[in-house]
């Protein structure tokens, strides 16, 4: 093997190698500083983009859950930029990762509605967590509202959960979300009563009660005449919290001011005619 002198070394490098290592080094460098800049701005932008949803007010898990898969992507989408950059072929990561994304959405596209369905729950609002609703054939107060389910304790303190996908594409009726409610109370009296006393006595237990709001004023209407009642209803407002405790309590005390007052309350009656044949 001949002997290479250390000059024809060095003139070796420079013809052969420096050039390469220019070339790639430049390359590496610069991917370097695309890595390094692009990790800042995505953290800036993960940054602004949770402040935003705070100041929207949204639910601290959402925010939390939405800027990690923020986060992700965009680092995802950084990394694989910077293999291209230094010549790495990345068609395949792709087009692994596009069918793992389809294999994942089709097994779980019930869990996703649901996890779509949570998320306009908590940006729209539609009810939030101590809200009294009705939807889905149930009713109950909200304890939670997670990403995939909302949680209802009903009166009887029983627990149901409820899907968000159906839960956000169905009917909702929130009885919280107004200060205040109107409590009707339904009462058929005789053809025989007085529709003017029975209207009074009313009135008179609605101003009696301290929960009752002055305004809107209670008001009394003869609603229908049914075939042996005179059917009248109290209408009267109230705040959201005493609702059912006004509309028990006063259904109570119409009883008994009617059983002073003489004022009947009809029902059906039938009579019954016995034909005895002689013997």
């Amino acid at each position: 093997m001949p002997d290479i002198s250390p000059e024809a070394l060095l003139e070796n490098m420079q013809n052969d190698w420096l050039p390469l290592i220019v070339e790639h080094g430049l390359n590496v460098l610069f991917a370097i500083l695309t890595l390094a800049i692009g990790w800042w701005l995505i953290s800036r932008v993960i940054k602004t983009f949770t402040n935003v949803l705070q100041k929207r007010h949204a639910d601290a898990m959402l925010t939390g859950f939405l800027s990690s898969l923020a986060s992700t992507l965009l680092r995802i989408l950084l990394l694989l930029s910077v293999a291209g950059m230094l010549g790495i072929e990345t068609t395949s990561f792709i087009a692994l990762i596009g069918a793992a994304g389809l294999a994942v959405g089709l097994a779980l596209q019930g869990s996703l509605a649901n996890f779509a369905g949570g998320v306009l729950i908590l940006f729209l609002r539609p009810f939030r967590a101590g809200d009294y609703i009705e939807a889905q054939g149930t009713a109950g107060t909200v304890e939670s509202i997670l990403i995939f389910h909302t949680v209802l304790r009903t009166a009887d303190n029983k627990t149901i959960i409820l899907p968000n996908g159906s839960l956000s594409n169905g009917s909702i009726t929130n009885y919280s979300t107004k200060a205040t409610r109107r409590v009707d109370i339904n009462v058929g009296i005789s053809y025989d009563d007085d529709i003017k006393q029975a209207r009074a006595i009313l009135l008179g237990l609605a101003a009696a009660d301290e929960r009752v709001l002055k305004d809107p004023e209670a008001v009394v209407y003869m609603t229908s005449l049914g075939d042996s009642t005179v059917n009248m209803s109290l209408r009267m407002w109230t705040k959201t919290g005493d609702f059912w405790g006004v509309f028990f309590e006063v259904q109570e005390q119409m009883k008994e001011a009617f059983d002073r007052e003489g004022i009947s309350f009809p029902f059906p009656q039938r009579t019954v005619h016995l034909n005895q044949q002689a013997q």
